[in-house]
């Protein structure tokens, strides 16, 4: 899916200002019917897995069902939005709506880091070689990209300019894709989301070279963090929030919010998602307030640097 459709689908969200659209009665005997949760990313990825985790558990503490919708809205209506959907995409496209001021946060949900993985047949064993062998073969590897201005794409141009490697992008429609074509070699490398590269890094079927975050990742302990492969600071969280759109009752947020954080306590909830190798958000981090502050301090770091990077994108 372009990261142009994935604008329109949260446009869609908004049409349902107020919110008095999909409740229809008083806030507090909200919800009254079915929720339509956003996911503005293709079936099967990590974005969609997630919401159908979170959706099914959020159902036992609202009593009714959420359904999760891979395109538009409709009804009372929910977005389960990322780094790309939320920060990337901002960035480069002009919107009918401000990712800031239209939107009321309930929540962060889980983070995962970036990995630098690339395909079985990569003549080289580890981040130090891999970065060697992109400096002395400049412009001949391939790297998967999720659409300009994605989590994937960034991750790439940033990793770029930190290793001063050059690399040519390949658009995909989604994550699922890009790791089929990985896996397959069709493609030498890509900077992915880190949950959704753990079977097949587990199976043998890709090489990790590196995480992009201060700390190693629990899910894949022996795979080095950039700091150690030589590069300080290259650290990119792939991230996932829950939002409503303005207007919407205060009551309504306290009653998604509530779901949310019993959601995310619930055990079986927690360990499916550990397994995943989704790092969940802690409780401090559970809040609107919170999820405000961490959306717009990701805004103001990312920004400048995807702007300074003139990318290119689609025309509508």
């Amino acid at each position: 899916m372009k990261m142009t459709s994935r604008a329109v689908a949260f446009a869609a969200a908004l049409g349902c200002a107020n919110f008095a659209c999909g409740i229809g009665a008083r806030a507090q005997d909200y919800p009254t019917h079915p929720i339509t949760m956003i996911v503005p990313f293709p079936a099967g990825g990590p974005t969609d897995t997630l919401g159908r985790i979170i959706g099914e558990r959020m159902r036992a503490s609202l009593g009714q069902p959420i359904v999760i919708e891979n395109v538009t809205g409709a009804g009372s209506t929910i977005s389960l939005g990322n780094w790309t959907s939320f920060v990337g995409s901002g960035a480069l496209y002009r919107t009918s709506y401000d990712l800031l001021a239209d939107f009321q946060p309930i929540s962060l949900l889980t983070f995962a880091p970036m990995l630098i993985v690339g395909k079985n047949s990569l003549p080289v064993n580890n981040a130090k070689e891999l970065i060697a062998w992109l400096r002395a073969n400049p412009d001949k590897a391939s790297a998967a990209s999720v659409g300009a201005g994605s989590a994937a794409h960034v991750c790439g141009l940033y990793f770029q300019d930190k290793t001063q490697t050059r690399f040519q992008f390949v658009p995909y429609r989604g994550g699922a894709p890009a790791m089929q074509d990985l896996v397959g070699g069709q493609i030498d490398l890509m900077c992915a989301e880190a949950s959704q590269t753990l079977t097949y890094i587990r199976g043998g079927k890709m090489k990790a070279f590196a995480v992009m975050a201060k700390t190693r990742w629990p899910a894949l302990p022996d795979v080095p963090t950039t700091d150690e492969i030589g590069t300080p600071g290259m650290y990119i969280s792939f991230w996932h929030g829950l939002w409503v759109p303005k207007g919407t009752p205060t009551e309504v947020i306290i009653k998604l919010n509530g779901a949310v954080v019993d959601t995310l306590a619930d055990p079986a909830v927690r360990q499916h998602l550990t397994d995943l190798g989704q790092v969940i958000a802690t409780r401090e981090q559970q809040t609107p307030a919170a999820l405000a502050a961490y959306h717009k301090a990701e805004i103001d770091k990312w920004w400048p640097i995807i702007r300074a990077a003139n990318i290119k994108v689609e025309a509508n």
